[in-house]
């Protein structure tokens, strides 16, 4: 286990390494201000030639700017099902004497709720200025109390409070012997571009977001697109509640990763790479530019690659600002343009139109660590391994109830109840693969396979014990997708929050049978006709919670045919005061 102690984080200005972006600019004047000023939106229109009407749509975008000043400490609490405690988070209010999502009177604090941060392996935890605290219980939140109600600086708080431990109880193919730096460089010039790309097709590596698009192919469709660049980027927006597998990647094998973006951008003819990070790691920033540097030093990034001539490569770090959509690709190339993050209509697709309209390859962290070992080993050494339609290992990120919550790394078609064996979960009712988008797996269901052809996952697991109530676990899943929406299309943008109002009103106790079916109608209609994958597994939870566990719905049901959503005679509470009259005709029969 390697401990990680984060230090304090660097402004968001061009000298310390991060691109004169968008996204850092807004950032930085957050934290300067915090919040965003008009005056500040027009300054940096000017200075990044962009509409003012664009920053203006962006700020509204990323949960992580406000228009409205926060507190100097702002804390924001995971509310996943993981890493979340939100009864934590009231106690704090207390000890603080602050309303949650207000701004004290101060101005000295502001404490909120916020989506999974990716610290399900390590309890309830929280982000303060950019920062994580995880591990959190009342001693804790004493500590916090008396650091913030002093003005002590963070870079003097106890170091021990930001301590990250990387918990890998199972290493596999890409895990137990890290890459020697430059090794599959090497072997991708001795191959040449084309056997490269014909020696991942081989080798059978699929997407390892989930998806499982075969990566060699798609390299392949945009080294044959025509344009003016060609651009790699890596996607570490994993947002998904329950996913926290790149946070080790790139903590421990970044060299890896930034290796097997080079190796990609030596096959499609690409000069540029972006990593866009997810804004709740921005903790990382440092070790990242650190390996980033390192790396240009050792001839790995830059010109003449290697010595390679004319092999000109080098890749820049965008920091993301708190939106799940932006794991999407297109979303995510979206943001990388400075604008909202917004799902693109496909066709046409980013290996053909991508990043400013350029070719461009879109992986996740994971498979360009895979994609670097493939090609210094060869095809053979990974295909030797999983199954047939899902060749090698998968990272899982497992958590929830059992007693060794961390990473794990199985070749392709172990099942659900060897994962559990292995966690030390032993009274498991149910288990979410590949997270609030993925599948709830019933007990009588776990000899079912990890792997595409059956339980495909981008690696979340998430454990629920007997005591555990489901109802609740799906009614949180529902509340993050409403959340989340980017607000593009109707049957998302509207359907998520009726879903949520549904499961709010079922679990409180109000809901009918007629309730129930009109959720499970809606919920099929969002994942038809949603435009983009957020939407169209948005819905997912409540039709396997309905599927495969109704009692769990049946239980809450009013013996009644219909409830309306509000009582309207208490509605009228407020006239009946004002007009002096609380007689019978004020009053609804």
């Amino acid at each position: 286990m390697q401990q990680l102690l984060q230090g304090e984080p660097c402004p968001d200005q061009a000298v310390n390494g991060l691109m004169p972006h968008l996204l850092h600019q807004l950032h930085a004047i957050q934290q300067q201000y915090r919040y965003i000023p008009t005056q500040q939106s027009k300054q940096v229109s000017e200075t990044l030639q962009l509409p003012l009407a664009q920053i203006e749509s962006v700020i509204d975008f990323y949960s992580f700017f406000t228009r409205t000043p926060r507190g100097q400490y702002t804390l924001l609490f995971s509310n996943c099902t993981s890493c979340g405690d939100l009864a934590l988070m009231r106690e704090l209010c207390q000890l603080l004497k602050v309303e949650q999502g207000i701004t004290r009177t101060d101005g000295l604090v502001s404490i909120d709720e916020t989506s999974c941060i990716g610290m399900c392996d390590h309890g309830a935890s929280l982000l303060i200025n950019d920062r994580v605290i995880a591990h959190l219980d009342s001693t804790r939140l004493k500590q916090i109390a008396e650091y913030i109600e002093s003005k002590t600086p963070l870079d003097q708080w106890s170091p021990e409070l930001f301590s990250i431990n990387t918990q890998i109880y199972k290493k596999g193919l890409l895990l137990e012997q890290p890459l020697e730096q430059g090794s599959a460089l090497t072997a991708a010039f001795k191959l040449g571009s084309d056997a490269l790309i014909q020696t991942l097709k081989q080798s059978g590596l699929r997407g390892r977001g989930g998806a499982g698009f075969t990566t060699g192919m798609k390299w392949e469709f945009c080294r044959q697109a025509q344009g003016a660049q060609h651009y790699v980027v890596c996607n570490a927006d994993e947002g998904e509640p329950g996913t926290f597998k790149d946070r080790i990647l790139l903590t421990d094998h970044a060299h890896e990763l930034f290796e097997g973006m080079t190796v990609a951008a030596y096959a499609l003819g690409a000069q540029q790479g972006y990593l866009y990070l997810r804004g709740e790691y921005r903790y990382l920033v440092p070790h990242i530019q650190q390996v980033l540097t390192e790396r240009r030093q050792q001839q790995l990034l830059g010109q003449n690659i290697l010595g390679q001539q004319g092999f000109t490569f080098d890749i820049e770090l965008v920091v993301g600002a708190g939106a799940y959509i932006c794991g999407e690709e297109s979303a995510l190339l979206e943001s990388l343009e400075q604008k909202r993050g917004v799902p693109r209509i496909r066709p046409p697709f980013p290996v053909t139109h991508g990043y400013l309209g350029q070719p461009t390859v879109v992986n996740n962290v994971e498979t360009f660590v895979a994609a670097a070992h493939i090609v210094s080993k060869g095809a053979n050494w990974f295909k030797a391994h999983g199954t047939e339609q899902s060749a090698g290992s998968k990272l899982l990120s497992i958590s929830g109830d059992c007693t060794k919550a961390g990473i794990y790394e199985y070749a392709f078609g172990v099942t659900v109840q060897q994962v559990l064996d292995d966690c030390g979960a032993s009274d498991a009712q149910a288990v979410q693969v590949g997270g609030p988008s993925g599948t709830l797996v019933h007990r009588k269901d776990f000899g079912r396979q990890l792997a595409f052809e059956d339980l495909a996952t981008g690696g979340s697991i998430m454990i629920y014990g007997q005591q555990r109530d489901l109802l609740k676990v799906v009614r949180n899943f529902t509340h993050f997708f409403a959340h989340e929406s980017c607000g593009f299309c109707t049957p998302c943008r509207v359907g998520t929050p009726l879903l949520r109002k549904y499961l709010d009103k079922i679990e409180a106790g109000h809901g009918t049978a007629y309730d129930r079916e009109e959720m499970a109608r809606l919920a099929k209609l969002v994942k038809k006709r949603s435009h983009c994958g957020l939407g169209q597994t948005a819905a997912n939870p409540i039709l396997d919670l309905l599927e495969h566990f109704p009692h769990v719905c049946e239980q809450r049901l009013l013996h009644q045919e219909y409830e309306p959503f509000f009582n309207l005679d208490a509605a009228l509470e407020t006239t009946r005061q004002l007009s002096h009259r609380d007689d019978a005709e004020a009053h609804l029969a």
